[in-house]
This record gives structure tokens, sequence and C-alpha cells, in this order.
């Protein structure tokens, strides 16, 4: 069994952070969003991964490399544009040939891996198994109907009006049929080739489509909420490591981790927390659920439920929350402006002004 992992999208609910990086490399608590996903493949026993790269391809390569250092061996499979995911399919169609394979979205996030799942899929070998989860506004995903009995009937792309509060999650799990599917179909009127479309055409043929309703912890991590999201998630499963230094004057409550060559200088820091190496707090308050990446100044300011990219420096600004900081940024105070009032009155004005 083989994965294709998708990791070509533009990224654009995440601009302007992705305007410059890939959204797949987003860090949640100081680790790249895709390598939760190229962990959870090795976990489950696969091995070789085709990886489908756009416009970000050679920052993708660059932190993957040949997959070794998570024992697999990837392939990067070149896509002109994000046409769809079951574009994506007819393209690695040379690599896939006529194995089976699981689909990951590389900036999906599923706590607790995938392996049972692949190994029911692997004990079964239905020609399709998707995973379902239940939201609140199913409107932004793909959305599936289910019979009385449990049954896949219908598969609709962000419908108006939705037939379930089924969304599909960003794992699919194929036989080589599959690419017959994404062959039979046409573009929507995305213009693109959707794989609900493909799924459908199975279900339309009579293929033994199943379908698992999953009841753990899954996020597309498309936007800035969804991604501190999922920072929390992950912090809240960590256990507390002081590698760094803390001087006298500093506090550290709850589950820290403060790596190696970071520093906490008359500071405060309440977890779940990562401070990644290189990073120095100091004169600040750091809250829960933060993530700070590695080279990093915090300096008399307070932070919490927020991501920091590598290389920046927040100075002197307060308190600063729910937010994603990108890498290299400098955020400190505004110049102060002396007040004043600008005023063009006509004849016979009478003008009231609170100081």
């Amino acid at each position: 069994m083989k994965a294709l992992v998708l990791s070509g999208g533009a990224g654009t609910r995440l601009r302007p952070i992705t305007h410059t990086s890939a959204k797949q490399l987003v860090p949640v608590a100081n680790k790249a969003v895709l390598f939760y996903g190229l962990e959870s493949i090795a976990e489950a026993g696969i091995t070789d991964v085709g990886m489908i790269v756009g416009e970000t391809a050679e920052e993708i390569q660059e932190a993957v490399g040949d997959g070794s250092k998570f024992g697999l061996k990837v392939t990067y499979i070149p896509q002109e544009r994000p046409l769809g995911l079951a574009h994506a399919v007819l393209i690695a169609r040379d690599y896939l040939g006529d194995d089976d394979f699981v689909m990951y979205l590389g900036d999906n996030f599923i706590v607790g891996g995938i392996t049972g799942l692949v190994e029911e899929f692997r004990g079964n070998r239905p020609d399709a198994q998707i995973l379902l989860t239940r939201v609140a506004d199913p409107r932004a995903f793909g959305v599936a109907e289910l019979d009385p009995s449990g049954q896949v009937i219908g598969l609709e792309e962000k419908p108006d009006q939705p037939k379930s509060d089924l969304a599909l999650v960003g794992v699919y799990m194929f036989t080589p049929l599959i690419h017959e599917a994404v062959r039979a179909i046409e573009p929507s009127w995305r213009g693109e080739l959707e794989i609900t479309h493909a799924i459908q055409h199975l279900i339309d043929t009579r293929a033994d489509v199943r379908s698992t309703v999953i009841k753990g912890y899954w996020k597309d991590t498309g936007n800035v909420g969804d991604m501190l999201e999922v920072n929390r998630t992950v912090l809240e499963g960590m256990e507390r490591r002081i590698d760094g230094e803390v001087d006298d004057a500093s506090e550290t409550i709850g589950r820290v981790v403060l790596e190696e060559g970071a520093r906490i200088v008359n500071s405060r820091v309440v977890g779940p927390v990562v401070i990644g190496s290189g990073t120095v707090v100091s004169n600040s308050y750091v809250g829960p659920f933060t993530s700070v990446a590695e080279n990093c100044r915090i300096t008399d300011s307070e932070l919490e439920f927020s991501i920091v990219l590598r290389d920046s420096s927040i100075q002197g600004v307060g308190r600063i929350e729910a937010s994603l900081i990108g890498r290299h940024v400098e955020v400190t105070p505004a110049p102060s402006v002396p007040s004043a009032h600008r005023l063009v009155l006509g004849d016979h004005s009478k003008v009231q002004i609170t100081s």
C-alpha cells in the first residue's frame, strides 16, 4: 500500500503567511503540520509516499527531503496548478500503479493517527473508504449522505443546502478502481476535478464504498482560527520539559517545554507552552496555548494563545493574543503622536470637544 500526500495548495486562507511559506509547513507546537501527517503514515506501516507539489515545491522538498527522517521513501509529483483532488490522483497514476493507497491532505490534522483506519481498510478492502466527522457548518466541506443502514448513497462538494452534517475528512483510502472514476468525471463549476464526484461515480456504478465516522479530533488547518485550535490541542498533550535556562527571577508553571538553548529571564511562563531553541523571553509573560519557534525575542510584552514563527521579535507592545506571527517579523510600539483635532467649520457652527 502506498500513500499520496497532497502538498500543492496555495493556502489563500492563511495569507499573508502563505505568500512566503507553504501552508503545510506552518508549525503547530513548533513542528510543521505536514510532518504530523507523514509520521502518521509511517506509523501505519506505509513507506512509499508520492507527494503532490506545486508552486511551493522547493520549500516542501527542502523540508521533507527524501523522507528518510520519517522512515519513508518520498517521490515528488509536480502539479502545474491545483486542479482538484481527483486531478492529483490522475497525475499520480504512473506512480501509484496497481497498488492500493491512502490519500492524505497535507494540511489536515488527525489526533491519534490513521493506523487503525488503514488496518481496517486492509482487512476489508472495499473499493473506497472515506472518513467522516460531524461539523457545525458542513457548507464548507464535502458532505456525505447516508441511508438508514449507514451506507453512503451520495456526496456533494460544498453544498448550499447540505443533506447531513457529515463532512469528509481529508484522508481517503482507495483500490486501483478509483483511477477509472477520475478519468470518467468532468471538471466542476470551479474548474476542478472533484474527488467527491469520483467517489460518487463509484457509488453510481455499484462499487463498494464504505465510510467511518471518526469521533476523535480532526481539523483542516486552512485558516488562522483552526491553526490556533490545533496548536492548543497538541500543546495539551505535551509533558513538561525544561532543557533551557530559567533564571531565579522567573517562574514556569505547568506543561512548559523549553528547548535547549532557550532562556527565560525575569519572566513568567504558564503552560501549556513550547519555546524553541535560541529564543529569549525577558521581562515578559507567556501564557497558555502559545508556541514560540526558535531564535525569537519576547521582551517587555505579554503573549497568549498564539503562534510565533522563527526569528521574530516582540518588544514592548503590551498584550498580544489569538495571533499568528510569521518569520523574521518585528513587532514594536508605534511612535507617540500628539493628539489634536483638525476642524473645518462653517459659519455659526457649534462644536463640543471632549479632551
